[in-house]
């Protein structure tokens, strides 16, 4: 299932999912990768394990990326308590990865 839909022209509306689709938990995986921001996301319903959707997107600023995330969870009425955020950063001083 592909839900990231036209997300360049509409930013904030870039999920397509069925109308009747209800998402209780979103899990997120920010990594910065050649100085852009892979956005991973997998969001599910723990009443119905069935009912689950998953994407990835590339965005342009850290910014961005947490606009998604936000974006996701505004759409489905996910309250914070229910949202993990992962983020991998590079630390350019010594190369290493956090």
């Amino acid at each position: 299932m592909q839900i990231f839909e036209g997300l360049h022209r509409h930013p904030m509306k870039f999920l397509r999912t069925p109308p009747n689709s209800k998402f209780t938990r979103l899990n997120a995986h920010i990594v910065e990768e050649d100085g852009a921001f892979t956005v991973r996301v997998r969001m599910l319903n723990h009443l119905d394990q069935q009912e689950s959707a998953w994407g990835e997107e590339i965005a342009a600023t850290f910014d961005m990326a947490s606009v998604m995330i936000g974006s996701l969870a505004e759409q489905f009425s996910i309250p914070q308590q229910f949202i993990s955020i992962k983020i991998v950063m590079r630390r350019f001083s010594d190369g290493t990865i956090h």
